[in-house]
């Protein structure tokens, strides 16, 4: 299994289908696939996509966005780099570019339908997902997914113990963070005793 994973994990660093075969407008820039998996990882992060650090640094959430992720599990960066103990699988493997206002763009919608299923076959001790965004939340819950990415998160009871959603956690959403403090009261001390649980 691991050398099928290693061969796939190869491809999709190898993918340029979101220039070749793009579903609406091409990548703007040359690709460059970010992920973190291993066959023993038993907890899988699905978040967005890259970022513009993350798409210089070649590893995923280096970047504030990372910092505060990696608070919220109450994990180091040793053990959250650790491809062994945290699978690390955007929606989109690829920076997807930034709007006319400075922001990123959506995930590219490639990645997920054509890598997503023969990636996650390849990964059996996942026990615990974290469906960071609504895009993740979207796919991954489906119609169990609420209106709302704030009721999504709200309900996290209703999905577990297999997956917990989040909020993305970029700083922009520090005002969504402070409006909302059930999250950081209720949701937290259960995210990071799962996450403890599965590092033992």
């Amino acid at each position: 299994m691991a050398r099928a994973l290693d061969t796939l994990v190869g491809d999709i660093r190898a993918c340029r289908l979101c220039l070749e075969q793009p579903l609406g407008k091409p990548l703007p820039h040359e690709p460059r696939p970010v992920l973190q998996v291993s066959p023993r990882a038993k907890i899988c992060i699905i978040g967005q996509a890259p970022g513009t650090k993350v798409h210089l640094s070649g590893q995923s959430f280096t970047d504030r966005s990372g910092d505060r992720l990696r608070e919220w599990l109450g994990v180091t960066p040793d053990i959250f780099y650790d491809p062994n103990r945290f699978a690390i699988v955007p929606m989109g493997f690829c920076f997807p570019g930034q709007d006319a206002k400075g922001g990123d763009l959506p995930p590219r919608r490639e990645c997920a339908p054509h890598w997503h299923a023969r990636l996650f076959a390849l990964l059996p001790k996942i026990e615990l997902t974290l469906l960071v965004g609504q895009y993740a939340q979207k796919r991954y819950l489906g119609e169990r997914a609420k209106a709302s990415l704030t009721e999504t998160v709200e309900a996290w009871c209703d999905y577990g113990p297999a997956a917990i959603p989040l909020p993305h956690p970029s700083w922009r959403n520090t005002g969504w963070l402070k409006a909302h403090p059930w999250f950081e009261h209720d949701l937290l001390p259960v995210l990071q005793s799962r996450v403890a649980g599965l590092l033992k």
